[in-house]
């Protein structure tokens, strides 16, 4: 299928994935690292209670809440520059 075509396609909702070979796909930086970090008990139960609140998993809501960290601490530094 040329470009355009799957373009067109994707522009008008149509269904595009049976043209896509998902088992190649690959997100560019999101390579995954096991990482260990011991934390105080308190900060787990509070971790825990937001993200039962907000509905999704404590390394879900650790995981959002360093990038959004990050990505403040990256448009500082883009404004300083």
């Amino acid at each position: 299928m040329k470009a355009k075509d799957f373009e067109d396609k994707f522009e008008n909702s149509d269904d595009v994935l049976q043209h896509l070979d998902l088992a190649k796909a690959k997100r560019p930086l999101q390579k995954q690292k096991r990482i260990n970090v011991d934390i105080p008990e308190w900060m787990i139960n509070s971790l825990d209670k937001e993200a039962s609140r907000v509905g999704v998993t404590r390394q879900s809501i650790i995981k959002v809440w360093l990038a959004e960290r990050l990505e403040h601490l990256q448009s500082l530094d883009r404004m300083g520059s």
